[in-house]
């Protein structure tokens, strides 16, 4: 294994020295994504599970731990109905058991008690999300419609496919990619269907005064065009590209996110805010640039902690444009894992970015990391295994995040590291 610090490797197997720089930094923050990292990528949210052990060492790391994900916590499709799927009630709320940290891209934050709140939403912005849900439903019936498909398929599909989240409401289309599997010219038109519904859904925001209110995500997604706005990944036959579209509130940005966190992991290690007890993920900036210096300008260096940033959604795809290659870079968990890079070579803490291969899972659109044997000594006697390729295109050599440590297992292998750095901890 290499002598480097975790942070100056890329695609690092080495989960022994990540599970010893998590027991042995006091000062440390790990800021994890949710779906696909610590539990499968399904087509359906509802049918999702968590390793009772996960939940019990996300307690363990109490103050070092934090969710990040552009889901909820609250509403029918929630994590925190999976939290109470796997104890019961009583022992949640007794232990502290559900996942503290921000949902919703940055804008629900949630006590590991389950004390919810949306830091900087209007009432009028929670009335119009309120409304999407059932705008969703009625273009998809109408799309499938036209098609004429049997109902008794759609139907089902349909009531999957619309994800009521209180301040995110998502049409997901993982379970129509299935269903037109041998049609993928249909679903490249439902694609379409919904990018132009959530235009339209801007449309009616701005006619009532919420012009800067919301924004579209799309994921996974191929980075964002000159005007800001997220690419559409479209279908192949070998993937489905772009399969959640998510109307989220303007601000709920995972690197937004990751300021509002450290805002507050700073209050509980000094009793002061950096950036004022009411700030909040929408007060941030957008640009990267600006952020790192925001962070430069207010956060104290010598409390800064080591970050753990965990994600399994970053993308790479190369564009031929009169004749020279360019690169779209996506993936809802690039930018907050490229920002805790980013502050780690500002500050010198030696922060970790993390990449757990989800392709595994029900969802097909993740390109799964390649690997290959080799031997580490002439004699044979011991096997590893290095990463040929990584989650994005191979001729990508300038993409500016590096991932330093990968689990290509999956979320298994994952939380069994996780556990032994909680485990170690609390020894």
């Amino acid at each position: 294994m290499s002598n480097l610090p975790l942070s100056k490797q890329a695609w690092s197997l080495d989960h022994g020295a990540l599970i010893d720089l998590g027991q042995r930094q006091n000062n440390l923050l790990i800021i994890q994504d949710l779906d696909g990292v610590c539990m499968g990528l399904v087509k359906d949210p509802l049918t999702r599970t968590l390793d009772p052990a996960y939940v019990r060492a996300a307690r363990q790391l109490d103050g070092h731990f934090y969710v990040l994900t552009n889901g909820e916590h609250i509403g029918n499709r929630g994590v925190n109905r999976i939290v109470e799927k796997t104890f019961d009630a009583e022992t949640v709320v007794q232990e502290g058991l559900y996942l503290p940290g921000l949902a919703a891209g940055g804008v629900q934050w949630q006590d590991r008690f389950g004390s919810v709140s949306h830091p900087g939403v209007s009432d009028q912005e929670l009335a119009f999300l309120a409304a999407v849900p059932e705008q969703i439903s009625q273009r998809l019936q109408q799309f499938f419609q036209t098609l004429a498909k049997d109902s008794s398929q759609i139907q089902p599909c349909i009531q999957a496919a619309v994800l009521d989240n209180p301040v995110s409401p998502t049409a997901n289309l993982n379970v129509f990619y299935d269903l037109l599997a041998d049609r993928t010219e249909i679903y490249a038109r439902l694609q379409q269907e919904m990018q132009t519904l959530t235009a339209e859904l801007l449309a009616q925001a701005q006619a009532q005064g919420l012009e800067q209110s919301f924004f579209v995500h799309y994921a996974p997604n191929l980075g964002k065009d000159s005007q800001g706005n997220e690419i559409l990944q479209p279908a192949t036959p070998e993937e489905a590209g772009t399969t959640d579209f998510q109307f989220m509130l303007q601000g709920g940005i995972k690197e937004a996110g990751v300021l509002a966190i450290l805002n507050r992991y700073y209050h509980q290690r000094t009793g002061q805010y950096p950036l004022g007890a009411d700030f909040n993920a929408r007060q941030a900036p957008p640009a990267h640039a600006e952020l790192v210096d925001l962070v430069k300008e207010k956060f104290d260096p010598g409390q800064m902690p080591t970050l753990i940033g965990v994600g399994d959604t970053v993308t790479s795809k190369a564009v031929e444009e009169q004749g020279e290659l360019r690169f779209q870079r996506g993936g809802s968990d690039r930018n907050f894992l490229h920002l805790i890079q980013s502050l780690g070579e500002e500050f010198d803490t030696n922060n970790v970015v993390v990449y757990v291969d989800s392709s595994g899972g029900e969802v097909k659109n993740r390109k799964p990391l390649q690997l290959e044997h080799i031997l580490d000594s002439p004699a044979g006697s011991q096997v590893s295994h290095r990463v040929v390729t990584g989650p994005g295109d191979d001729r990508d050599t300038d993409d500016p995040l590096t991932l330093n440590v990968v689990f290509p297992e999956g979320h298994t292998q994952y939380i069994q590291c996780f556990q032994a750095i909680a485990q170690g901890r609390h020894q």
